[in-house]
């Protein structure tokens, strides 16, 4: 689940999949937008059939700025 994470993350920066590790930050080391991170999460959803119920959880969104939170975060919707 991690290697398709990152393959779809990599569509969105410069970086082969395999050079994205999970303390990266989307913004600082990755350059995705607010956008970018939006359109990436929609990926997601898609790519691994989970809906995100971010809109009433401050704590979730700000989990999604590193790879390593928004792969914990994905888990979670996946069980």
């Amino acid at each position: 689940m991690e290697e398709k994470f990152k393959v779809i993350a990599a569509e969105y920066c410069e970086l082969d999949a395999d050079k994205i590790t999970n303390d990266m930050s989307f913004r600082d080391d990755l350059g995705m937008s607010s956008l970018d991170v939006m359109t990436f999460l929609g990926d997601l959803e898609d790519e691994f059939d989970v809906e995100f119920d971010l809109a009433d959880d401050d704590k979730k969104l700000a989990r999604i700025s590193t790879v390593g939170g928004a792969i914990e975060l994905l888990k979670e919707y996946m069980d």
